[in-house]
């Protein structure tokens, strides 16, 4: 079981969706699974999804018809395979310390 589960919902951001999934790959905390769920996106964001899967094993790719950002989050959810999950939107990133970060405060919070 790996620490922290990332869920990404994916819907036509190929502009921004490298630079997203550049800094999830780069986080400090290794070990880490990345759920990318497309949510049926009509540019190149599919095809840039697939890219990641192939070179680093960490990423998952998922490849859904449209049906929203939430069914995306839940459908990732249930692909989870970690206690911990984080969502981030492919529009967005992270610095490379947060997903760490997060774990820290998880883990300090859960046994408090």
């Amino acid at each position: 079981m790996k620490k922290v589960s990332i869920i990404v919902p994916v819907y036509n951001t190929s502009l921004y969706l490298r630079e997203c999934l550049n800094s999830i790959k780069n986080q400090t905390l290794k070990d880490i699974e990345v759920i990318v769920v497309d949510d049926g996106s009509t540019d190149s964001s599919p095809a840039i999804c697939d890219e990641y899967a192939v070179s680093d094993e960490r990423f998952k790719v998922f490849h859904n018809q449209n049906q929203g950002v939430s069914a995306s989050r839940n459908f990732g959810i249930d692909k989870a395979d970690s206690e911990f999950v984080i969502f981030v939107d492919s529009d967005q990133g992270f610095n490379k310390k947060s997903v760490a970060s997060f774990f820290k405060a998880f883990t300090a919070s859960s046994t408090s």
